[in-house]
């Protein structure tokens, strides 16, 4: 099959435009748009764009829930040289002042949900031109359809090259400030690429697919699936956020036939009273990554689901998926298997290494390195923290911790960073102590995960009070919300004397998490 067509996100859309002119391309609230309508919009959003004198390589930033209009805005921004960002509208006004001005946002589109936040900042962003209203009447705003009609709708002359960074995700950072990450036309791209030379089933779409993009559109999850479906030329059911029961209604009436979801979702979507009541015939395949699944709630959606289930494993960084456990491991009834991250995929290469960068033997625990043509291609305006991550000779440090068996199937063991994922969510420990540590009643913080029956992991803050203080921990969790998004707050607060550090001063998280964990045979929930 001939896919020169996706060499760019421009050209693909280019051509479904012309081939597939009226099948649906997306469907938001009752609103659906054809791939004939999608390539016209985008090349409009593209000429209002540079009418506001942007230029290759500036950034536009998005702040709000999933919207068809998003990608619009993507692929537009794309035919026009300019780099998407999306913001996370849970986040705290702070960290999305602290984004917007770092990726040098200069028009900032804003959904109804994040109004307030914007107009709180706007002032404050040095590079921003404007701000348009995705769906609210604001005044001052133009309005995104007023302002998108009022462009011409011939295409543009931009021409994007498959190495031209177009999308620019944030991630936490280890440090207490997110990196952006620089994702290009090529790291989008490769995996349908390859999918269709190489006649990978659970890899391939077709147009008749139907998807459900419910991850948010700020990670990953939501951006690449929702690229994936449309550069199949198939169907993309968009929801404004994640809702458990109106999955299954998705998945009833709109011929869901392919499903990505992080293993916390799924147990909501299984909790539901109905979810053994609901026709699964034309859903194929399961998607699940973000975080690990306990093996009963996995043998649990199998049974419940009946498809195909496939388990990924990557990194923003490596713009999603590097492995991938296949329909057959899950059928295979090999319960250790089942612990497994799966195998490289197609376009990556995987190697655990000791603290020196020597490859050890099978099953023994060391950090999983990546190299891939999906790996970014640096963090923004960071060029050390990128020469930190990826090596001379392109392998990306995960900062996970895993082992490989003989047959090339890794295992996530812990996680070198201290990460939390909860939810699916990505939290590092050192923004939600930052945010605590300001408290005047405190006088040490540190934030560990601990296992979360829903969530997979929970935050919990451990505070070294003031001397002379006592400590209200309901004190702490509102001033700390002031300065965070609700899901990076801790859950619970534990007050101790002292904090366990080793020879050099370092805190030892892993001391700290060790009673949580008891009975777990890693340190990943």
């Amino acid at each position: 099959m001939n896919v020169d067509h996706l060499a760019t996100l421009p050209r693909a859309v280019q051509h479904l435009a012309r081939v597939q002119k009226t099948q649906i391309a997306y469907v938001f609230e009752g609103r659906e748009t054809t791939y004939g309508a999608f390539g016209m919009h985008t090349d409009r959003v593209a000429n209002g764009l540079l009418a506001a004198g942007l230029a290759p390589g500036d950034r536009i930033a998005y702040l709000g829930k999933n919207c068809d209009h998003y990608f619009e805005l993507l692929i537009g921004a794309a035919k026009a040289g300019v780099v998407m960002t999306p913001v996370s509208w849970r986040l705290a006004a702070p960290e999305v002042e602290y984004i917007a001005a770092h990726c040098d946002a200069a028009l900032l589109f804003v959904g109804s949900e994040s109004v307030e936040l914007a107009q709180s900042i706007a002032s404050r962003l040095p590079a921003l031109r404007g701000v348009v209203a995705m769906e609210a009447t604001v005044a001052d705003w133009p309005a995104y359809q007023d302002w998108r009609d009022g462009q011409a709708a011939t295409p543009p002359t931009h021409v994007s090259r498959p190495d031209d960074v177009v999308l620019q995700l944030y991630t936490s950072g280890t440090t207490g400030r997110p990196k952006g990450a620089m994702l290009t036309h090529r790291n989008l791209t490769v995996s349908a690429i390859i999918a269709e030379r190489e006649n990978i089933a659970w890899l391939r779409w077709v147009p008749d697919d139907v998807s459900l993009v419910a991850m948010p559109v700020a990670h990953i999850g939501g951006t690449g699936w929702g690229l994936r479906g449309l550069l199949a030329g198939a169907k993309g059911i968009v929801v404004r956020d994640f809702d458990p029961r109106r999955v299954l209604d998705f998945i009833a009436n709109d011929r869901i036939s392919k499903l990505f979801l992080v293993p916390s979702a799924i147990q909501i979507v299984l909790r539901d009273p109905r979810a053994r009541q609901v026709n699964y015939s034309r859903l194929r395949y399961l998607i699940y990554g973000s975080a690990p699944m306990p093996a009963d709630l996995l043998r649990e959606g199998m049974e419940v689901f009946g498809c195909g289930f496939v388990q990924t494993y990557g990194m923003t960084e490596t713009t999603g998926s590097v492995t991938g456990l296949m329909p057959e491991d899950h059928a295979s009834g090999n319960t250790a298997l089942l612990r497994a991250a799966g195998r490289a995929l197609p376009w990556a290469e995987v190697a655990v290494v000791d603290a020196a960068g020597t490859r050890v033997p099978p099953r023994e625990v060391g950090e999983v390195i990546v190299r891939s043509v999906q790996t970014m291609a640096g963090y923004w305006k960071q060029p050390e923290e990128t020469a930190r991550t990826i090596d001379a000779d392109g392998w990306l440090r995960t900062g996970d911790a895993g082992y490989m068996d003989a047959d090339g199937y890794l295992y996530i063991h812990d996680r070198v960073k201290d990460m939390i994922i909860s939810g699916g969510e990505n939290i590092y420990p050192a923004e939600v102590e930052n945010a605590i540590y300001g408290h005047p009643h405190v006088a040490e913080v540190a934030v560990i995960g601990v296992p979360d029956a829903r969530w997979g992991e929970a935050v919990k803050a451990i505070v070294v009070p003031h001397t002379g203080t006592t400590p209200d921990a309901r004190d702490i969790l509102q001033w700390a919300r002031e300065r965070l998004a609700g899901f990076k707050l801790p859950k619970s607060i534990d007050f101790v004397e002292a904090l366990p550090r080793n020879p050099s001063g370092k805190v030892l998280r892993r001391e700290l998490r060790e009673p949580y964990w008891q009975g777990y045979t890693r340190r990943v929930n």
